[in-house]
């Protein structure tokens, strides 16, 4: 049991950990919006606890149902001993029952048991979150990754802790493709690394997420981007016809054209503009080589267009589906040799 024991922090300063390295302790504060990062470090936890005590003795409440006492009934001593793993959710919600039971409890825990809660943000109950704060105890801070930068770095250490390789591109692809929702992405990694008997390419993501609406956005996107007129059309006319909304696919367009304009202006090596403009360095030197073929008059013009085009399919016009075709055509024909 030594290994589970937990004790009082020297400091008075919290200890902030990530959903990824968090340890147990006598209290643990798992906050922040982001479910599936909240339910990843909540699991970590309980792994650990169960791996030095199998023992374990585990107890789920909420904090909004909560009856008076309850807290106290659960972690006091067993007649053997045995740890014990407390996990409450919905501290966002807590009852004032809670609240006091858990601030007494917070002031003074018992050293053979790990106290686990979940607040998933807000204002209600911030004299405890504050106290356990003060105390020194772990918090983990579960916001949502909204920028691709962020979901592209999930994607890569997904990939890293199961030992498995997965290419640039397809890390790129597979964002695109289910990166709307974490809890998605985070599963498609994980059957990507179960499937995968060597690396992951971006060919094997196509196979797998390719039907998926992101992912045929930015199919059309590409081919616009490389002046494939044809190729770009009959693929928005396909992605239309099957029930693909306008607006993701403007957005990839948008997305594209954004990156580029960035990085054509941009001066010093890859990794000097990717820091500069946060990006990835691969995502730069991609869009160096695609900005090549554009004169500026003509990334001005898909600019533009596809700027008319975003307004036009959010209510502008009563045809958003040409709106979309004229802005890939544009696009198509302002590249060099298109």
């Amino acid at each position: 049991m030594a290994a589970a024991q937990t004790q009082r922090p020297r400091t008075s300063a919290s200890k902030s950990a990530t959903w990824r390295d968090v340890t147990p302790a006598a209290v643990v504060l798992v906050g922040g919006p982001e479910d599936y990062l909240g339910a990843r470090a909540m699991d970590r936890v309980r792994a650990q606890v169960r791996e030095a005590a199998p023992d374990v003795e585990i107890t789920r409440l909420n904090a909004g149902s909560y009856t008076a006492g309850s807290l106290a009934m659960n972690v006091s001593p067993s007649l053997f001993g045995e740890q014990k793993l407390i996990e409450v959710e919905g501290l966002e919600a807590m009852n004032d029952a809670f609240l006091a039971d858990a601030l007494k409890y917070v002031a003074q825990p018992e050293p053979d048991a790990v106290l686990v809660l979940r607040h998933g943000g807000g204002v209600r109950g911030k004299k405890l979150l504050d106290a356990i704060k003060a105390a020194g105890w772990p918090v983990v801070d579960c916001q949502p990754l909204k920028k691709d930068a962020e979901k592209i770095a999930f994607v890569t250490t997904e990939f890293k802790a199961a030992s498995r390789r997965i290419d640039p591109d397809a890390v790129h692809a597979l964002v695109n493709a289910v990166g709307a929702h974490l809890a998605e992405l985070a599963a498609a990694c994980s059957q990507l690394i179960a499937d995968a008997t060597t690396g992951v390419d971006a060919a094997m993501v196509d196979r797998y997420y390719g039907g998926r609406v992101e992912a045929t956005a930015f199919k059309v996107a590409d081919a616009a981007m490389a002046g494939n007129g044809p190729l770009a059309l009959s693929t928005l006319r396909h992605a239309l016809a099957t029930g693909a909304d306008p607006v993701p696919i403007v957005a990839a367009l948008a997305s594209k054209l954004r990156s580029l304009a960035k990085v054509a202006g941009a001066q010093g090596s890859s990794s000097q503009i990717a820091k500069q403009l946060g990006m990835q360095p691969w995502l730069v030197e991609q869009a160096q080589r695609e900005v090549r073929r554009w004169t500026p008059e003509g990334l001005v013009r898909s600019i533009q267009v596809t700027a008319e085009a975003d307004a036009q399919v959010k209510g502008l016009s009563r045809d958003p589906v040409y709106a979309v075709e004229h802005a890939v055509t544009v696009i198509a024909t302002s590249v060099r040799g298109s």
